[in-house]
């Protein structure tokens, strides 16, 4: 009883920890802006995302998106060029070239195609002498500028800087730059570089394409099945044409998401990105997503051989999307079945012998989400006591109420967690991008509200209601070194 008392003063206190203020303002062309201000520290979080991923790529084009998201370091009209009219120049004449390559491939003749292939690397390589390499990254670094990156995922591409207090206006001037006058220079080399960058992470990584092939199946129809990276052939085909048109026409203000998060004056940086960002005319907007995964025919299995590769399980199974509020308490589950403490690792690591590691993970997203356990299991484990084991657990948090103990052990965990997340401010402003992408940034703040509100018996009703056989899917990749 004293225990229990001792949590339930540790929940209060997680609850009132939360304090977040966000200013949040949409400018007349359509840019959402988010600002967290927060001194703790002379510095911000910088963070603009553009809602373009690979579910906005249509069939043929997949990793249009993730190779837009390179070529946007190359520079700008102004930036990482030292003669934009001769470089407009050298890219006129690239382009015609390629023209020239594509045609020659197409007829197979293999002359043309070599003869074309060496004028064009060597018109590149005259091109190279007036770049200003990586000029771009660098002005960041000069600045003081941390934590520089950029993702793309299925649903969004960011580009992502922390800089001293001082130098935000650097921020605003490069990417209102970068979204107004972005030159897609060594375009095909570039290209070349993401096709490697896929065969060293997918195709020669037997759990890369293992992983690929279970999102395959896991979705039929709704473009979560495709690879952010994209599929070999589609990067292959990819022109500079088509990545330019998707540019100019979807990475404008209406789909784009700026974040600043820390050292900052509200009034007075909102009149500085009005500055930079409030005349870039607003751009296109997607058309709305509207497939959907049909109906599940039932349960799914596959089962993948490969050298050299681990023995891997995998079950899993779609659930509603972020805000649902089945997703609180698949929170809850997912705590109770995780970590070394948690169910599946103490009767599959421990107990039987059978696996070296096991994670549990409710992974909310737009449209639809999933639930998923992953087992990497011991050479010579049984996969059939494994995935019964599996199945036993499911069911006994289907049939019996996670007891008082666990359930609140789980809740502090999370609540610890969402607390010690919100003093990073760069934790923080990707959260408040993500969630925006999502629906609504509040959706991230309120999420420690809504795990107070789950009972033991939501934990119970979301379990029925999600783990079922037959809408399961189970993928199964086996090394196969000793046939």
């Amino acid at each position: 009883m004293r225990l229990f008392a001792l949590l339930f003063c540790s929940l209060v206190a997680f609850s009132f920890a939360i304090n977040l203020p966000v200013h949040k303002e949409v400018l007349e062309n359509g840019l959402t802006v988010l600002i967290h201000p927060n001194k703790q520290a002379p510095t911000v979080s910088c963070r603009l995302f553009y809602v373009t991923g690979s579910v906005h790529e249509v069939p043929g084009k997949s990793g249009l998106a993730h190779l837009l998201e390179h070529e946007l370091f190359k520079g700008t009209k102004k930036v990482g060029i030292t003669d934009s009219v001769a470089d407009a120049r050298f890219m006129q004449t690239q382009d015609s070239l390629q023209n020239l390559i594509r045609n020659a491939k197409e007829k197979n003749d293999t002359i043309s195609f070599k003869k074309f292939s060496i004028e064009h690397d060597s018109v590149l390589n005259e091109h190279r002498k007036i770049f200003i390499k990586d000029e771009l990254w660098g002005a960041y670094q000069a600045a003081g500028g941390t934590g520089l990156n950029a993702f793309t995922s299925d649903l969004m591409t960011a580009y992502i800087v922390t800089l001293p207090k001082n130098k935000v206006e650097l921020f605003l001037w490069l990417e209102s730059d970068r979204m107004q006058n972005a030159v897609l220079r060594e375009f095909y080399a570039e290209r070349n570089v993401v096709r490697e960058e896929r065969r060293m992470r997918y195709d020669d990584r037997p759990t890369g394409r293992y992983y690929e092939t279970f999102n395959a199946t896991l979705y039929e129809a709704f473009p979560y099945r495709v690879p952010t990276i994209g599929w070999p052939s589609d990067i292959e085909n990819l022109t500079r044409e088509q990545a330019e048109e998707h540019y100019k026409r979807y990475y404008k203000p209406r789909n784009a998401i700026l974040v600043l998060a820390g050292d900052v004056e509200v009034p007075y940086i909102m009149g500085k990105i009005k500055e930079y960002f409030g005349t870039i005319p607003s751009g296109e907007a997607f058309p709305p997503l509207t497939i959907r995964d049909p109906e599940p025919a039932g349960e799914k299995r596959f089962i993948v051989k490969r050298k050299d590769a681990p023995n891997l399980m995998t079950i899993a199974f779609k659930t509603p999307e972020v805000g649902h509020p089945r997703l609180f308490a698949l929170d809850i589950a997912e705590g109770v079945l995780n970590g070394r403490s948690g169910r599946l690792y103490k009767r599959l690591v421990e107990e039987e012998k059978l696996a070296v590691s096991v994670r549990a993970a409710n992974s909310p997203n737009k449209y639809v989400s999933e639930f998923s356990i992953s087992v990497q299991l011991r050479p010579d484990a049984s996969l059939e006591k494994a995935e019964k084991i599996i199945w036993e657990e499911l069911e006994r948090l289907k049939n019996e109420p996670v007891s008082l103990r666990e359930f609140q052990k789980v809740k502090n965990n999370s609540y610890a967690s969402i607390v010690r997340s919100l003093r990073d401010m760069e934790n923080v402003a990707t959260m408040l991008a993500w969630y925006e992408i999502f629906g609504d940034y509040k959706i991230f703040l309120s999420w420690a509200e809504k795990l107070d509100s789950v009972s033991v018996e939501n934990v119970q009703e979301a379990a029925k209601e999600t783990f079922k056989k037959e809408l399961s899917v189970n993928g199964i990749l086996l090394g196969t070194q000793g046939e």
